[in-house]
């Protein structure tokens, strides 16, 4: 792995309660990104109370690449992405869930679809989870969230909360941050004024330990949350700036 200050591609990945699944998504990481040496994975540990300080520990006695921080007090998710992002050094970030039903191998598929565009205006490309993987209340509740937000943000995006992603690490961090924002991403990103695309990814059932989101949080938080972003929109005034040449 390079030992520059700056690399390409950060993984990051907020886990809460997830000792069971992290050491073989670490290890598939590393096996989908097994051609590069210019990225890191940075694992940000929402402060839990099982094993996962220990196992993560020992993980980095073997991963020169691996990094780990932790919260010494549970803030959720996006805090934990926030400030994965924050203390990343990739110029790109590929995030990731730690329950495991996202699949590391995409992201290489997310890497190389960035580049095959050519678009410097594109900073994000949200995985598509066009075959879910979910117990039904999960199913449910995300498919009445993403018909409703879709319809309010008009994000051009079918499933906007789906963990796996590649964005520009610069553009994330300029989107307003709150708690739940990561549910928005791809909103957010627009909203600033850059483009935003889709790729289908693969999903899985959770490996071990279980969801730490029901009905309530999943769904009615989610929409409370949707009316801020809509007022963000109709607040945003994405300029192009352009530096006049001397003559």
């Amino acid at each position: 792995m390079s030992t520059a200050t700056a690399l390409n591609l950060s993984v990051v990945v907020p886990a809460h309660n997830e000792s069971g699944n992290l050491p073989d998504l670490i290890a598939e990481i590393v096996a989908a990104l097994q051609a590069r040496d210019d990225y890191e994975i940075v694992i940000v540990d929402d402060c839990s109370s099982d094993e996962s300080p220990q196992v993560l520990a020992s993980l980095q006695t073997q991963l020169p690449q691996l990094r780990v921080l932790r919260h010494l007090k549970n803030a959720g998710q996006s805090a934990a992405l926030r400030n994965g992002v924050r203390h990343a050094r990739g110029t790109w970030i590929a995030t990731l869930d730690g329950d495991a039903q996202n699949v590391p191998a995409d992201i290489p598929r997310l890497w190389d679809e960035m580049q095959r565009r050519g678009n410097p205006n594109l900073k994000l490309i949200q995985g598509w989870r066009t075959t879910r993987r979910d117990t039904g209340l999960k199913r449910l509740s995300s498919k009445i969230a993403n018909g409703v937000r879709s319809r309010m943000l008009r994000d051009a995006t079918p499933d906007s909360g789906c963990g796996i992603r590649l964005v520009e690490r610069e553009a994330l961090l300029n989107v307003p941050n709150f708690n739940h924002m990561h549910r928005f991403i791809p909103a957010l990103i627009r909203q600033a004024g850059w483009d935003v695309d889709t790729l289908p990814v693969s999903h899985r059932p959770r490996g071990a330990g279980s969801s730490h989101y029901g009905l309530w949080n999943r769904l009615w938080v989610g929409i409370v949350d949707l009316f801020g972003v809509a007022w963000l929109g109709r607040r945003s005034r994405p300029t192009i700036v352009q530096e006049q040449s001397r003559s």
